[in-house]
């Protein structure tokens, strides 16, 4: 969606509910708009009061928040009211319980009501929900209340969006226990318990208080009250209301300090999706992004390698060169080397020479120990290229244990090239797995390094580094 993001601000700034409405929409669309947008009205924000409301489903979130807008309406107040409801499997939108709640307030100018969907994203929240709140700040409303979805136990996101958070639950069905279980004593700064003409609502208020007394705040800090409401009644309201009050009128250091950690999350959230987007468009090749997520799901790579080589110094811009370096030519997603031998496994080297030197006529070269691969070696050359023979010295040999397993055979194939440390270095950019991740002394002094079978279609692919006079 194409917008004019400075006239659109303006309806914002003069209150044009349908101003405010499209620039809620475009924030929800996110991207270039969406940025342009936030710019905009961005220098006109930091006045609201932003009051989050959550607790598991079924609580009485939206009858609360209803009675909470009344209660603020009647002091004179503006509010905006931002519910996240769980995404439609169809259409992607929001289900509007919510709004349909607050149709009380459809015809007050000082009320705006918002559903969001929350589009997938954990926590209670929609991603867009903090700039969503930028546009209601922008447009002056005074308070500003975001109910969180219903999901139980995830629902800590708000304490990072909100001034002041509401923890709602309610007698009966183990809400009670949830509310412990779900690490919110932490986030709350004010409980609500709802429904409080139930059977066990003092028996929820009483755990609550038990639990806060488990942890005692420090000298002169804010102790969450534990409130009953009858939100369907509209008792007890006012208390809440109250609370809220009083927490805010506490300000100091901790609401400074609260603005400042929603400003840093909502700038983290946002590097971090425009540097995998930057990635994924601009510096990485088209589909080397879902070639990392390929080999993670078959583990051929873990996650935190995968992540690593996105950061990797030089990154992926510096691929060619590499490549170019190290000797590989690479022709699209091609890669092209010079053949230096096809190494064979066998059990004893002189009954083996009785067919390749006697039966085949090929050259011998000399005897070669290879103490670090726990081998011994021949090599016959073949045109411009040679077969390497080899026979475990050692149970610990890699061609002792191919024996075991498969019997005689071919045991890898190498490659030569002219600088075995960018060539590697070069694979690892592009996701490949690999045996050894820096060289080692091989046959005859040259240095070696083997590419794992699960990257080469199960063929073991050696490269390989002569020695430099």
């Amino acid at each position: 969606m194409t917008v004019d993001a400075r006239r659109l601000a303006a309806g914002v700034f003069a209150g044009d509910r349908r101003a405010v409405a499209r620039a809620v929409s475009c924030v929800e669309d996110e991207g270039e708009s969406a940025a342009a947008v936030v710019r905009a009205v961005h220098p006109r924000t930091g006045r609201a009061y932003l009051a989050g409301v959550t607790g598991a489903p079924g609580v009485g979130k939206s009858t609360l928040v209803d009675r909470l807008v009344g209660v603020l309406r009647a002091a004179g107040r503006t509010v905006g009211v931002l519910a996240v409801d769980p995404s439609s499997p169809f259409s992607g939108g929001a289900v509007l319980g919510d709004r349909v709640r607050m149709q009380t307030h459809a015809g007050d100018d000082g009320v705006f009501v918002r559903s969001m969907a929350s589009r997938g994203h954990l926590g209670g929240l929609a991603r867009a929900t903090g700039d969503a709140a930028l546009v209601l700040d922008a447009a002056g409303f005074d308070v500003i209340v975001i109910e969180t979805v219903g999901v139980g136990q995830a629902e800590v996101e708000i304490s990072r969006t909100a001034d002041v958070t509401l923890v709602v639950t309610m007698p009966g069905g183990g809400d009670g226990v949830q509310t412990l279980k779900a690490g919110v004593m932490e986030i709350a700064d004010v409980f609500v318990v709802n429904k409080a003409d139930r059977a066990g609502a003092d028996r929820a208020v009483a755990e609550l208080q038990a639990m806060l007394h488990l942890n005692e705040p420090r000298p002169g800090a804010w102790r969450p009250p534990v409130l009953r409401t009858r939100a369907t009644e509209g008792r007890g309201v006012d208390e809440v209301m109250a609370a809220v009050e009083r927490f805010r009128a506490r300000g100091g250091d901790g609401a400074r300090q609260r603005r400042r950690a929603r400003v840093k999350t909502r700038v983290r959230e946002l590097a971090a999706r425009r540097f995998l987007d930057h990635a994924e468009r601009r510096v990485l090749e088209p589909g080397a992004f879902d070639g990392l997520v390929d080999q993670v799901a078959d583990a051929v790579i873990d996650p935190y390698a995968a992540a690593d080589r996105l950061f990797r110094p030089g990154g992926p811009r510096g691929r060619a060169r590499r490549f170019a370096e190290s000797g590989i030519e690479r022709t699209g997603t091609r890669m092209k080397a010079t053949l230096d031998h096809v190494g064979i496994a066998v059990r004893d080297l002189d009954e083996a020479l009785a067919f390749y030197r006697d039966a085949l006529g090929l050259d011998v070269g000399e005897l070669e120990d290879v103490p670090s691969q726990h081998v011994r070696a021949r090599f016959l050359p073949v045109g411009e290229a040679a077969l390497e023979l080899l026979q475990a010295t050692s149970a610990e040999s890699a061609v002792a244990r191919s024996i075991e397993r498969r019997g005689p055979g071919i045991h890898h194939i190498t490659l030569r090239v002219d600088d075995l440390a960018a060539a590697l270095a070069g694979l690892r950019d592009r996701g490949v797995r690999l045996v050894d991740e820096q060289p080692r002394p091989g046959a005859g002094g040259s240095l070696v390094a083997f590419i794992h079978p699960s990257a080469a279609q199960g063929v073991l692919i050696e490269l390989k580094q002569e020695p430099r006079g």
